[in-house]
């Protein structure tokens, strides 16, 4: 089994913080910046305080058969563990996985735990640093993270050595931003999209509106997601999407990540949600390593068919499928994917 099979990767439990210690501690001792860190009173502090940094935001470990292989913080800004995230920013630090279970692929599945981790959060980006003889660059690059030059080049004239910064934007736009829903915001949006749905469909069924009104079920199971007015407040829109290696939707195979019930706000109507939150799911896929993302929706929806097929998404009419409505009728299902890997080099186009 690989590592992009096995759900190991879990938020860290008060116990298991002297095992994260000494996991950090073992990693970055056979690395290549064991002697500058040796004695370092900083890099202690750091490295020794899990509580703190658990407390500041986020430790993701990888556990295994009961053993701690792999660990990385996701932190807050204000945090004093952080070194480069700004206000509306999280920082990915102390990315370790022990001597004994290198080259299994945590790494890469820390990081892009991380950026998920952050993601929920709704910040603007994940930022890290890293040492230039920190071979961890490769990877870094080829997840898609921005090597920031001028960052560099800013930290070295201050004194802080030679490391390497780089940032992964997490948000498509500053104006709104796309984060997890929260508790006392369920009923809101369960009015929102129950409305977005039955202001446009007509012909809906009473089961299906039930359904669609159900976001504190979601909420539990799944992942539901909601752009937020950056200056109001207001919730414009909402979309669900599984939570890592299962699916929602019968349209989906493994391997793959899939959407439902996707909403928007009547007062937020042609304002780009619609787009902003297909874009953030084709994120959250990219994220994950998918090699699809996969929906489905009705012709008798055609601002969302057109709105797909603009954005690159291809029909699978061999996914496609009848259901039953309650009045005996049947209704015709579209199949839409976006190969994730055959994208890999072009932007998603936009209407901007």
């Amino acid at each position: 089994m690989t590592v992009a099979d096995s759900p190991l990767i879990r938020p860290i439990r008060t116990e298991e913080y002297p095992a994260e210690a000494q996991l950090l501690r073992a990693a970055y001792s056979a690395g290549p910046y064991a002697a500058e860190l040796a004695g370092n009173a900083e890099w202690e502090r750091s490295e020794s305080d899990t509580a703190g940094r658990d407390a500041d935001g986020r430790v993701l470990v990888f556990e295994d058969a009961g053993e701690i292989l792999g660990a990385a913080s996701v932190l807050r800004p204000d945090s004093s563990h952080a070194k480069l995230a700004v206000p509306g920013e999280a920082e990915l630090r102390l990315l370790a996985v022990s001597p004994a279970a290198q080259g299994r692929g945590i790494g890469e599945a820390l990081v892009r735990a991380g950026l998920e981790e952050a993601l929920r959060w709704g910040v603007s980006a994940l930022r890290l640093d890293t040492g230039s003889r920190n071979p961890a660059q490769r990877l870094y690059e080829r997840l898609g993270f921005e090597h920031t030059h001028e960052l560099d080049s800013a930290r070295s004239a201050s004194g802080y050595g030679s490391s390497l910064t780089y940032r992964y934007p997490l948000q498509e736009r500053p104006d709104v931003r796309v984060r997890l829903i929260r508790e006392d915001e369920i009923g809101t949006v369960s009015d929102m999209v129950l409305a977005a749905y039955r202001d446009d469909y007509a012909h809906l069924d009473a089961s299906y509106l039930a359904v669609i009104a159900d976001v504190a079920s979601r909420a539990a199971t799944w992942l539901v997601w909601v752009a937020e007015d950056v200056v109001t407040g207001e919730l414009l829109g909402t979309v669900t999407t599984p939570r890592q290696r299962e699916l929602i939707t019968l349209v989906s195979e493994p391997g793959e990540m899939d959407i439902r019930l996707l909403g928007v706000a009547r007062a937020a109507r042609g304002r780009g949600i619609g787009e902003l939150l297909t874009r953030h799911s084709l994120r959250l896929a990219r994220i994950r390593g998918a090699k699809q993302l996969s929906l489905e929706t009705s012709p008798m929806m055609p601002g969302a068919v057109r709105l797909y097929e603009r954005l690159g998404f291809d029909r699978l009419p061999d996914r496609e499928r009848l259901i039953h409505l309650d009045d005996g009728s049947e209704l015709q299902l579209l199949a839409y994917g976006y190969a994730l890997r055959a994208h890999a080099e072009t932007p998603v186009p936009s209407n901007k």
